[in-house]
């Protein structure tokens, strides 16, 4: 005798009822709210709170503007450096194997795991008044602690995996045969980089070049060990930030913290654009 069939649709068991989806949806969004767009919208009406000549003004002040000249320097240099690092360490792991590639593709994950101090105070010992080389570069005149040296230093440590790290499983998965084929029609090697590999990897490139510059700029933990705090001279702006709320400056100092989350909220537009375009193609590692 034939089995009776339930006539009720069967659930499948990763579907969750409707309350529950809600329920969790409501969850999502609440801390959304009460964790990053509250404390966002919080910086603005701050920064505006006195009026759009205030905050003009606050952006004005000569320290300000000396704080945006040096994040935007620093970031000037960190950023393209770390592209040619990016793009030459995901090209040796993902291209070619050689011992040794597992400890490298480790090291590339180090800032992750070391807190950003951490990183500002070992150029302190390296390049501190008691180190080796502190004591030898002053004497030529070259000062790296509490300069602009410093600063570049300790935001290239904390900078340098996200370019790597956006560039490595994407090459990974687009494999050799593109350039083997561009290499036996007889282009050379920076040809088959410029006319192959580029295009290949100019999506993940971006994304990764992206995310370093937000990072660089608004870098607070290695930079502050190594800055020194010195006015108008090694404060980048999340230091000025700081400066100014401690001197109980707030209009100013929301004025130029808007700026970083502004700076923020265009780096979140402009990556969810490219995950919306290229998205799949940046995740799947596939030529778009």
């Amino acid at each position: 005798m034939a089995h009776d069939v339930p006539s009720r649709r069967l659930r499948s068991p990763t579907t969750e009822a409707p309350a529950a989806r809600y329920a969790l949806m409501a969850l999502a969004l609440l801390f959304l709210a009460l964790f990053l767009l509250l404390p966002l919208a919080a910086v603005f009406i701050e920064a505006f709170r006195k009026g759009t000549g205030e905050f003009i003004a606050a952006l004005g002040e000569p320290d300000t503007l000396a704080a945006i000249r040096l994040t935007l320097i620093v970031a000037g240099i960190s950023v393209p450096l770390n592209l040619v690092f990016g793009v030459a360490a995901a090209w040796a792991i993902a291209k070619f194997e050689f011992k040794g590639k597992a400890f490298l593709t480790t090291l590339i994950d180090l800032p992750f795991s070391v807190s950003p101090v951490i990183s500002g105070l070992v150029y302190v010992l390296l390049f501190g008044a008691g180190s080796a080389l502190g004591p030898w570069l002053k004497s030529h005149g070259i000062e790296v602690l509490f300069a602009v040296p410093g600063i570049v230093l300790a935001t290239i440590f904390v900078t340098f995996p996200f370019v790597a790290r956006e560039l490595i499983p994407l090459m990974q998965e687009q494999g050799n045969g593109d350039e083997e084929a561009a290499l036996s029609l007889g282009a050379t090697g920076w040809q088959t980089f410029r006319y192959v590999t580029l295009p290949n990897i100019k999506w993940g490139l971006l994304y990764g070049v992206l995310l370093c510059n937000a990072r660089a700029m608004g870098e607070f933990g290695a930079v502050s060990v190594v800055s020194g705090h010195i006015r108008g001279l090694t404060n980048t702006m999340p230091l000025h930030v700081e400066i100014l709320y401690n001197e109980y400056n707030f209009v100013a100092a929301f004025a130029v913290a808007s700026l970083l989350a502004g700076l923020a909220l265009v780096t979140l537009v402009v990556k969810t654009l490219l995950e919306l375009r290229y998205g799949a193609d940046i995740a799947a590692g596939r030529k778009h």
